[in-house]
Parts: structure tokens; C-alpha cells; sequence
């Protein structure tokens, strides 16, 4: 990924989004030639020059200070995500190229957190990396994403893109791919110089339109709690609520765990998914040769 282009895009697509109402501007004439704010209203709003608005939006992020780039992100109106994918795009324009190497990853997942998932017995728990790969999870988790982890490597994001099983799998199919793609590109931005990830993010590109088409969209979300739905081909739907969490001693790796709210449908069907589980994990044991 080219950075100043990455620069580029993020900024002028947030400057495409605004318009001089929602930006407190008088709106001059009729006849605008841009779909949003003008170069010279960003600066404007911002207290900087024309020409180093300019500077910035052509991809050159090199010394901005944080007092700018907080001034920049009040005139877009960027939210918390999206202010820290700028922050995280500045420091990159300021690492010299001999410190431009990946982030150390956590690869192993140690056994404590592995227990710390099989104790939860009644919510499903997914472990996955920063390549969204699921790595882990516990007996509830690989039941409610059966189909993902149905593939030897299970991806989220190759799943969602390149499975077919994907648009039934979630019934918000459209909603969930923003969000996922919105969650790569703050990936991205934190880490810009990891090959694994610039190679999934070439590898989506290629093979599926709809990824293109949120890619270029530029947004930028975090992925820490909220609602999905899933329509799972043995139980049917459910509803559930998750809830993310980075591991600060594991750095690269996400816990989710998922929850119904209490006497709903989607708890019962989370009773029957985990009766579903262990019958599987039941079926599993006798299917192998004794001794």
C-alpha cells in the first residue's frame, strides 16, 4: 500500500463527505464543483494555509504536529476511529525507512487464554489475530461459526468476501462487510509495513468487487461491541451481542465473546446450538479408534 496515497484518499474522501452546512459555512452560489468542501474551507476550518492544506491532502503528513492534526480532525468531524487512523497515518510519514518493519505479533495462543475461553461455557469466545484469522476459540464459538471454521485456515474476512455461504450465514450481510472493511483499514493504519496484511488486502481486492468498492470507501471504524445477527444452518437465528477485547500481554490478538439477552429467542436458541455443540463433540469422541 502507497502511503501518500493512502494519505490522499482518507483525506479527500472525508473532505467529499462534508458539506458547507454540516460545516457551519455559508454555501456561496450554485454552482459547486466539488461534491463537498473546498481545499480552501478545510484550511479554513483548520487555521492553516491553503497551501499546506494542500500539502497534507496530496499525501505529505511528514512533521504535522499533533495540535494540526487535531485541528484537521475537528474540521472534518472525523470521529474517535477515524481520528486515530490519522494519527496513525502521521506516524508513519515520520518513521525513517530503516524503522519501517511490521509490529510484533503474538503467534502462539497461550494456554491460560485458551482456559480462560473453555470456561466459558455459555457464551461463544473467538480468539482471532490481526489478519483476521480465528486462531482459537471454545466449544460454543466453533459451533456458532461452524462454517467458518469449516475451512482448515478459518478468515473472517475471506469468508465473508469469497463464500458463498457468506450472505446466508449473515442476514446482514451488506452492513457486515462495511464494518469489517471499515475495521481492516484502522488495521491498516496502525500497521502499514506488514506484508501478511498488505497480501490479504491484494488477495480480497482481486478476487471480490464488493471489497474493492468499501476499500476505496476509505472508512475507518473500531470493532469493540455491538449487535450481530446470524442465521446459523443447523439452529436458525440469533441475535447476539458482542463485545471485543484487545490482549495488552498478547499484542495482536482480539477476544470476542457473544451474548443473548436474557429470555429472548436467540438464548434459547444459544441452549440448543450449545446441545448441538456437544452432541458434535459427543459425536466426534466415539467416531474414534480405541487404543
Amino acid at each position: 500500500m502507497d502511503h501518500r496515497s493512502e494519505v490522499r484518499e482518507f483525506l479527500s474522501t472525508r473532505r467529499d463527505r462534508m458539506t458547507p452546512d454540516q460545516a457551519g459555512l455559508p454555501a456561496y452560489g450554485g454552482n459547486r464543483r466539488v461534491p463537498g468542501l473546498r481545499r480552501e474551507e478545510v484550511a479554513l476550518l483548520a487555521g492553516v494555509s491553503v497551501d499546506y492544506y494542500t500539502r497534507l491532502e496530496r499525501g505529505d503528513l511528514s512533521g504535522a504536529s499533533d495540535s494540526v492534526l487535531d485541528a484537521l480532525a475537528r474540521a472534518l468531524q472525523l470521529d474517535e476511529a477515524e481520528t486515530a487512523h490519522l494519527f496513525d497515518l502521521a506516524r508513519t510519514a515520520n518513521v525513517s525507512p530503516t524503522a519501517r518493519r511490521p509490529r510484533k505479533k503474538t503467534e502462539a495462543v497461550r494456554p491460560s487464554i485458551q482456559r480462560l475461553m473453555d470456561a466459558m461455557t455459555d457464551a461463544p469466545a473467538i480468539l482471532r489475530n490481526n489478519y483476521f484469522d480465528y486462531v482459537a476459540a471454545n466449544a460454543l464459538g466453533r459451533a456458532l461459526y461452524a462454517p467458518v471454521f469449516a475451512d482448515p485456515a478459518p478468515n473472517s474476512a475471506r469468508f465473508a468476501f469469497l463464500d458463498p455461504a457468506a450472505q446466508d450465514f449473515y442476514p446482514e450481510w451488506e452492513k457486515n462487510t462495511q464494518e469489517l472493511v471499515a475495521a481492516m483499514r484502522g488495521e491498516a493504519g496502525r500497521n502499514p509495513f506488514d506484508r501478511k496484511l498488505t497480501d490479504l488486502v491484494g488477495e480480497l481486492s482481486t478476487r471480490s468487487e464488493r471489497f474493492r468498492s468499501l476499500w476505496a470507501a476509505h472508512n475507518v471504524r473500531f470493532h469493540r461491541s455491538g449487535v450481530k445477527r446470524i442465521h446459523h444452518p443447523v439452529v436458525g437465528e440469533l441475535v447476539l451481542t458482542y463485545e471485543a477485547f484487545e490482549l495488552p500481554a498478547d499484542p495482536g490478538l482480539t477476544l470476542s465473546t457473544y451474548t443473548a439477552e436474557p429470555g429472548s429467542a436467540s438464548a434459547d436458541t444459544l441452549t440448543l446450538l450449545a446441545s448441538w455443540a456437544a452432541s458434535a463433540d459427543a459425536a466426534v469422541v466415539k467416531a474414534r479408534p480405541l487404543g
